[in-house]
């Protein structure tokens, strides 16, 4: 529709006109400016934007929001400016008249832009390297993390039927680093490395990453270590009662 012109028989020039039809000229004009904003959102992406066009006469800015016309305004060589389109009041009918009369220059001149871009993209090279696939990564992290979660559901395990409560935590430091087991009833809720701002190697948001897999999962061990310590001391605390 750019570049086509409004198809509405009053003489702009004719102030008197412009003032008895410029409901219906407006709209012809946020319809038309419309379509252009739709073309400009589509091109330059984003939710928001703005363009301006020069034309001999003055300068056209068109602003958008997710495609849909906010305004189109106007400025003359010779100062002012003149919301043609806005969610304001219409524009006085004199204004407006001298701006509509530059309104297919803006036209031209946004199709001028148009086919500025047309080309913008045909040197672009359209073949990129192959993606390496991250599954294998993955796989092995979750079978650590399996194996991790395995002990742990022990661990909560041994510990619900010691104490008897619904939910409990066992904590042990490895390498001067805090470790934390929570648990709910007798299944895991959590293993925590590194304190209450700590990561997480088990939760019930997700898997860790890989990479603090890499990092913690070989002092597991030491953690698995002080459980069974903490169990001995355990019993040997139950074998010094006496019935």
């Amino acid at each position: 529709m750019a570049g086509e012109g409004l198809d509405i028989d009053i003489d702009i020039t004719d102030i008197a006109a412009v003032a008895d039809a410029r409901e219906q000229l407006l709209a012809a004009v946020a319809d038309h400016a419309g379509e252009i904003a739709a073309d400009i959102a589509r091109l330059d992406g984003g939710d928001y934007g703005s363009r301006s066009f020069s034309t001999d006469r003055g300068q056209w800015t068109l602003k958008h929001e997710r495609g849909t016309l906010q305004y189109l305004r106007y400025e003359p060589q010779g100062g002012g400016e003149t919301y043609v389109v806005s969610t304001q009041r219409p524009a006085a009918p004199e204004p407006l008249s001298d701006a509509l009369a530059d309104y297919d220059a803006f036209v031209t001149a946004y199709n001028d832009y148009v086919d500025r871009v047309a080309g913008l993209l045909d040197d672009v090279d359209d073949e990129f390297p192959a993606v390496r696939s991250t599954a294998d990564v993955a796989a092995e992290r979750d079978r650590i993390v399996d194996g991790i979660e395995r002990a742990c559901h022990r661990m909560a395990e041994g510990l619900y039927r010691y104490e008897g409560t619904e939910y409990g935590t066992f904590s042990a430091r490895v390498d001067s680093t805090r470790w934390e087991l929570k648990r709910e009833t007798e299944r895991v809720s959590y293993l925590r490395v590194g304190g209450s701002n700590g990561i997480y190697l088990l939760s019930q948001y997700g898997q860790p990453s890989a990479a603090d897999v890499r990092s913690h999962a070989p002092e597991f061990g030491g953690f698995v270590a002080a459980y069974n310590d903490h169990v001995a001391e355990l019993a040997a605390d139950l074998e010094t009662i006496e019935l």
